[in-house]
């Protein structure tokens, strides 16, 4: 195949991220419900019981299934599979940024609103509480940020006679920040964090 042939055939693909078939893809909603005059975030508190994360505060979400046509589709799915409502009782959802975890994960964001927040019944496998807190307090309170460093460590059998400096080359450190809001006795961090501070940024 000559040059011209292996162009025009790449003219039409639709990129997506390198490497992206080895990522775990999940898909989660930030569900807004209305409290009288007041628009409130309602977040969940993971069961004790869970295998990963018990009892950190997240959006209602999970992985994407074969079964889900999209990544929305999904993180209605698992909205309602969670908190015990039905497809119809979800509206207005919009998407936002995904978000390319370093530890393996493509997270797809959705904002969405409850249109019945009194008929929430969670589902006691997955979820040890519901509770909201009003967008207003997000939107005059800021975030704390915390670094975390890491440093690249090649196993043994490592080919360092292939690269430029063998085995003095410089491993950059990397820094990655987390994100801390804390409201009364409640923490939200780590990527749920990440979401609600996209998702707030673009309400101002």
């Amino acid at each position: 195949m000559n040059a011209k042939d292996i162009l025009q055939n790449m003219k039409n693909r639709t990129p997506s991220i390198l490497g992206s078939e080895k990522f775990a893809k999940y898909a989660v909603l930030l569900p807004l419900i209305q409290k009288g005059e007041e628009t409130h975030i309602l977040f969940e508190v993971r069961s004790r019981n869970m295998r990963r994360q018990p009892g950190e505060i997240c959006f209602p979400g999970g992985r994407v299934d074969l079964s889900d046509q999209t990544p929305q589709a999904a993180a209605i799915r698992e909205t309602t599979e969670e908190l015990g409502i039905e497809v119809e009782g979800i509206t207005d959802v919009a998407p936002l940024d995904y978000l390319v975890s370093p530890f393996g994960m493509i997270v797809y964001s959705y904002v969405g609103m409850i249109q019945q927040p009194e008929m929430i019944t969670p589902n006691e496998a997955e979820v040890e509480e519901v509770f909201s807190i009003p967008l207003s307090f997000f939107k005059e309170n800021k975030p704390a940020i915390y670094t975390i460093r890491t440093k690249l460590e090649p196993e043994l059998d490592f080919p360092f006679d292939l690269i430029p400096g063998g085995q003095n080359y410089n491993w950059q450190t990397r820094a990655y920040e987390e994100t801390f809001y804390q409201f009364e006795n409640k923490t939200i961090w780590g990527l749920t964090a990440k979401i609600l501070t996209h998702f707030v940024d673009l309400t101002r």
